[in-house]
C-alpha cells in the first residue's frame, strides 16, 4: 500500500457521513472499504428487535492468534440547530488547526486514528505479524444500544470469534490528551416512585389525601444516608432525583398522585438487584402508611472494573511516551459499550479530549489526531512485538 490515508483524511471522510443514530449514513461502508483494501475480512451484520430500529454493524479481522480488538461507534447524536454551527456539522472543515464536525471527538476521530495506526502498522509489518487485529464497530451506541455491540458480540461468539483484549476509542481525556484512561465504569439504575392520594378541594382536606407530604418523606429517605463511601477505584455511588411532579395546574385542588424519577450511578459495591433491594428497603422503612408503588427499570449497565494489569500498563506506557503524561486510571463518567465488551475480554478506554462532545461546534485539534494515532501505533507495536 503506497500511501495510506492519514487520520485527518479518515476523520474528515467519516464526519461527512451523516450517521445520526440509527442511520448508517455511509460511515460503516467507508470503514469497510478502507479495512477490506488493507486485507481485513469484513462483515456487516444487521440486527433488529421489535420496537427498535434495525442497526448495521461492522466486524473486521486480520491475522491469526492473540487478538487485540479495536472498538467504537460511527453513530452520532443529532447536530441540533445547524445554523448555529461555525461550519456545517457534516462538512469536516479544518480551520486554525481544528477539525469541526459532529463526531469529531465522539468518536469518529478516535476510529480514524485507530484505522490510520493499523494501516501504518500493517504497511511495515505485513499481514503475518504474530497475532490478529479486530475491529468491532456499531451504529447504535448513542441510541437504545439494543441492536449494536451487545448483539454483535453474541454474533461473533456464536461464530467462534475470541478476543484477548479490547481498546475502546471513546473520548476519555477531560482537557488534555494523555490525562486519563478509563479502566471501568459505574453502573446506572433508574426508577419511578408513585405516591397515591385522593383528589379533593383544599378547603376540605379531611375529604382528600394529599400525596405530596408522603412523597417528600420517601424522597428524604432515599437521600438521607449515603449509599456507600466509594471503593479503591470508584467514587461513592450517587442517587439523584431527576423529576418531582404532581401534574396539577390548579391552586385549589389536592392532587391524586405524586411521582418522582431517580437515577443512580453506582460502583462495584452494588449490583442492580442489590441496589434495587436497598432502595425498596429504605422506602418501606419510611412509608409509615404512605401508599406508594416503586417501578425499577431493567438495567443493562452494571458497574465493572478492568483490574490494572500488563495490558493497562502497556497502554499507559504508550500514552506517556507520546504525551509526557502518565494517565490517571479512572472509572468516572457515564456509560459506554465497554459494559458489554467486558463480558468478552478485558477492556479499557482511551481516546480524544471530550470537552466538545455533543456540543455545537464539536471539534478536535488536528495535532491530537496525529498524537493519538502515534499512541495507538505504539500500542500495536508493544502488543505484537517484532521477532528478533
Amino acid at each position: 500500500m503506497a500511501s495510506e490515508p492519514s487520520a485527518l483524511d479518515l476523520a474528515r471522510a467519516l464526519i461527512r457521513c451523516p450517521s445520526v443514530t440509527p442511520q448508517e449514513g455511509g460511515a460503516l461502508a467507508l470503514m469497510a472499504g478502507v479495512l477490506a483494501e488493507a486485507g481485513f475480512a469484513v462483515e456487516r451484520p444487521v440486527f433488529s428487535e421489535p420496537g427498535t430500529p434495525s442497526i448495521e454493524n461492522l466486524v473486521a479481522r486480520i491475522g491469526e492468534g492473540r487478538c487485540l480488538l479495536l472498538a467504537g461507534h460511527t453513530d452520532v447524536v443529532p447536530p441540533g440547530d445547524e445554523g448555529a454551527w461555525r461550519h456545517g456539522p457534516f462538512a469536516g472543515t479544518v480551520e486554525d488547526g481544528l477539525l469541526y464536525g459532529r463526531g469529531a471527538v465522539d468518536m469518529k476521530g478516535g476510529l480514524a486514528c485507530m484505522m490510520a495506526a493499523t494501516l501504518d502498522f500493517l504497511r511495515e509489518r505485513g499481514p503475518e505479524f504474530g497475532g490478529a487485529i479486530g475491529f468491532l464497530v456499531t451504529g447504535d451506541e448513542e441510541g437504545p444500544a439494543v441492536n449494536g455491540t451487545v448483539k454483535l458480540l453474541e454474533w461473533a461468539r456464536a461464530r467462534g470469534e475470541r478476543f484477548d483484549h479490547c481498546l475502546l476509542g471513546e473520548p476519555t481525556n477531560p482537557g488534555r490528551l494523555g490525562e486519563m484512561i478509563k479502566i471501568g465504569r459505574r453502573g446506572s439504575l433508574s426508577g419511578r416512585i408513585t405516591v397515591h392520594g385522593r383528589q379533593g378541594h383544599v378547603a376540605y382536606p379531611h375529604r382528600a389525601e394529599n400525596p405530596i407530604p408522603g412523597m417528600l418523606r420517601l424522597a428524604q429517605a432515599l437521600l438521607a444516608e449515603p449509599l456507600d463511601g466509594g471503593t479503591a477505584h470508584f467514587d461513592a455511588s450517587n442517587l439523584e432525583l431527576t423529576t418531582l411532579d404532581v401534574g396539577n395546574p390548579a391552586t385549589n385542588v389536592i392532587p391524586a398522585l405524586a411521582t418522582a424519577v431517580f437515577n443512580v450511578r453506582f460502583n462495584d459495591t452494588w449490583t442492580a438487584d442489590s441496589l434495587g433491594a436497598e432502595i425498596r428497603r429504605r422506602l418501606d422503612a419510611a412509608a409509615g402508611g404512605v401508599r406508594f408503588a416503586l417501578d425499577i427499570q431493567p438495567s443493562n449497565s452494571p458497574a465493572f472494573l478492568t483490574e490494572p494489569d500488563a495490558f493497562v500498563g502497556l497502554v499507559s506506557d504508550a500514552v506517556e511516551a507520546e504525551t509526557g503524561l502518565r494517565p490517571e486510571l479512572s472509572t468516572t463518567g457515564g456509560t459506554s459499550d465497554a459494559r458489554f465488551i467486558k463480558d468478552a475480554c478485558p477492556v479499557i478506554e482511551f481516546g480524544l479530549v471530550g470537552e466538545t462532545m455533543h456540543r455545537t461546534d464539536e471539534c478536535v485539534a488536528v495535532a491530537d489526531l496525529e498524537r493519538l494515532t502515534a499512541i495507538y501505533r505504539r500500542v500495536l507495536d508493544a502488543y505484537f512485538p517484532a521477532s528478533a
